[in-house]
């Protein structure tokens, strides 16, 4: 019997960057107690508060805790983007909409020549950064496998226990990867197959919507490593 080698079509290439990603983040993830998943190691961090002790403008969630998030806009790294989306054929209307910005926004964008300047965008939690990545994949999989019907804002139970929180992170991965296994060759190309309301998912083939999942997930999973990795040696550093 021959051994079968990796895989090197489209889905396979994607479920192995995934699988290589989500194995490295688990291990990283190792031994996260509840001081170091709150840990703010600056002042005006995102995170995960109280409901009555949110500290950002558009802060949810569906139960005592909720996951900070600011005013809407569209953020520098993003410029290209709304541009693609104009070459595209969308309409200046459907890009405010998209992001949640007013058609002056958008225009004011579209508008811009040069080099953008850089973004600053604020220094997050660990618990932040897990609780973005639990409710896009939680939603991403409503919108794409399940009834297409639940708020993602609304999907996640945000919660100070590290422990819990990855164990209920865990499952919706778990179940997120499993359902992205199974799909076609035919729906990979399907242009709003993924219909995640949070995004422009539905205006591209789902093959990119999955190429931006994955890059979504290591990103995030590479800033919380580093702050692992900050938390460890915040004693060691002279002052």
């Amino acid at each position: 019997m021959g051994t079968e080698g990796p895989r090197t079509d489209r889905l396979g290439l994607l479920l192995g960057q995934f699988d290589q990603a989500r194995e490295m983040a688990q291990v990283r993830l190792t031994g996260l107690s509840d001081e170091e998943y709150l840990w703010e190691p600056v002042p005006g961090c995102w995170s995960i508060r109280r409901r009555g002790e949110a500290a950002t403008p558009r802060a949810f969630g569906p139960g005592e805790w909720v996951l900070d998030l600011g005013a809407a806009d569209i953020p520098a790294s993003e410029y290209a983007e709304v541009a693609r989306q104009a070459a595209d054929g969308m309409s200046v209307d459907k890009i405010a909409d998209d992001w949640s910005v007013s058609v002056e926004r958008v225009e004011q964008v579209l508008a811009h020549t040069g080099t953008p300047e850089p973004d600053a965008p604020p220094v997050s939690t660990i618990a932040w950064r897990l609780g973005h990545l639990h409710f896009q994949f939680a939603g991403g999989w409503e919108w794409t496998f399940g009834e297409r019907r639940q708020d993602p804002k609304l999907m996640v139970d945000f919660s100070p226990s590290a422990s819990l929180t990855l164990e209920r992170f865990w499952e919706v991965i778990d179940r997120w990867r499993d359902s992205v296994a199974t799909v076609t060759e035919e729906q990979l190309d399907t242009v709003g197959f993924s219909q995640y309301p949070y995004s422009n998912d539905s205006d591209y083939p789902y093959v990119g919507a999955l190429s931006g999942a994955n890059l979504e997930f290591i990103h995030h999973m590479a800033e919380i490593a580093l702050l692992r990795d900050l938390w460890a040696t915040r004693f060691t550093t002279p002052g």
